[in-house]
């Protein structure tokens, strides 16, 4: 069978690199020169397993009204009145429920288990290299009420079969050397031994290269136009540089899935929620994080690649705004300021931002539409990396087998459909 996939981030790459080896003949399409110049390019460099969390959780309501009066919260909303993101907002409000909570939150830990099986399964096969680690990643807590609220984690993780350990100051501190100098700030931590670090960017670069010894096609520098429709059926798609045609399409276009699937009558409620990262190079390595620290207050991730520290976060709602503001700079420089002040070197830090594809439950919308030959992957948000091979993996299995290794019930747009 001939596939084509829009889009060639993580996602849209491991779709591709999963098709392939499924036996199917695969062209990916993107407007870039080359793969993942875009949400992939920054990003936080976790592959965070047993972080895999919903934004959409209990307290999050009560918790949005005081962010609001906080220079440096973790959500920030640009006022606005698009019906896209009020509409968002609202579907993501409901999911803020203990009990859809909980089946989100089992339903992304079930993919992203998947994509830890997969991605190992790669690394046997092939040597990737992407200055990737295998130290977990310790999530830090400035205050006791954080300590009280991840018990109701613990028990999903513990049902999913992630590991954990819940860890007192002096263990978060030999977990983590660098942040012995500031252990006043914490009241303790949870660690996640099976979580991986490194570049995706590189990541991208080395799979991309394996796809086309593979024999897979990439179409870079080619804008994407639309999907030409007959009937419930894609006959083609329409680019800059002519009609493209295969025997099944798959949409794996990040934030900018919904502008492509929306004149289908395909409605896939995925919203750019900008993220921001920023990276500087280490200036000294015992008081630099070893592997990822997540700070759970600022909803701030801190990574290690070999030489070089990225921290990212913040989910600002704003559209399409590709812009940095200066407070958006100001609140992640801060946390790597007060975990690892003298881990790196601040004046040559480089700031970055990007799209996260965000679902209001969380989870990835993976697989068959209304429409007989299209398929989606897209909409893992803050979880794109952690999530692709795993994904890419399930898609693959749906395509060609109708079916997945895993549980896919609820996992397409068919959700979203009353």
């Amino acid at each position: 069978m001939e596939v084509i996939v829009l889009g060639s981030g993580v996602v849209g790459l491991t779709s591709a690199w999963y098709l392939s080896q499924a036996g199917h003949s695969v062209t990916v399409v993107d407007r870039q020169p080359r793969s993942a110049e875009e949400t992939s390019f920054a990003n936080a460099g976790q592959i965070s397993y047993g972080y895999s969390s919903p934004w959409a959780a209990p307290g999050i309501p009560q918790k949005a009204v005081k962010w609001m009066f906080e220079k440096h919260a973790p959500l920030k909303v640009k006022p606005s009145l698009d019906p896209q993101m009020l509409q968002w907002m609202m579907q993501m409000l409901t999911n803020c429920q203990l009990a859809r909570y909980e089946v989100n939150k089992s339903r992304m830990l079930a993919i992203a288990n998947h994509s830890r099986e997969c991605l190992h399964e790669l690394k046997k096969h092939h040597n990737v290299e992407y200055q990737g680690r295998q130290k977990g990643t310790l999530q830090v807590f400035r205050n006791k009420k954080q300590l009280v609220s991840i018990e109701k984690d613990m028990k999903l993780l513990e049902q999913s079969g992630v590991r954990f350990e819940l860890m007192d100051v002096a263990s978060c501190i030999k977990q983590e050397p660098g942040l012995a100098p500031v252990q006043d700030k914490l009241v303790g931590g949870l660690y996640l031994p099976d979580d991986e670090t490194g570049d995706c960017y590189l990541f991208c670069q080395q799979l991309t290269e394996l796809a086309k010894a593979q024999g897979v096609q990439f179409k870079f520098d080619t804008k994407i136009q639309s999907l030409a429709i007959e009937g419930k059926k894609i006959m083609g798609v329409q680019t800059d540089k002519g009609l493209l045609k295969a025997d099944s399409y798959v949409v794996a276009l990040g934030s900018f899935s919904k502008q492509m699937l929306k004149p289908l009558g395909v409605d896939v409620p995925v919203y750019p929620v900008k993220g921001y990262s920023l990276t500087l190079p280490i200036v000294n390595e015992e008081l630099a994080p070893t592997s990822t620290v997540m700070d759970e207050t600022y909803k701030v991730a801190l990574t290690r690649f070999d030489n070089r520290i990225r921290v990212a976060g913040t989910a600002e709602l704003a559209g399409f705004d590709p812009s940095i503001p200066t407070a958006r700079k100001e609140t992640i420089e801060m946390v790597v300021r007060d975990l690892f002040p003298q881990g790196g070197d601040f004046s040559r830090a480089e700031f970055w931002t990007g799209f996260r594809p965000m679902t209001p439950d969380g989870t990835p919308i993976i697989g068959a539409t209304p429409i007989q030959n299209l398929y989606t992957n897209t909409g893992h948000g803050t979880l794109g990396w952690t999530m692709a091979c795993g994904s890419g993996q399930i898609l693959s299995d749906i395509i060609t087998h109708g079916d997945a290794k895993i549980d896919i019930s609820g996992l397409g747009v068919s959700r979203y459909q009353s």
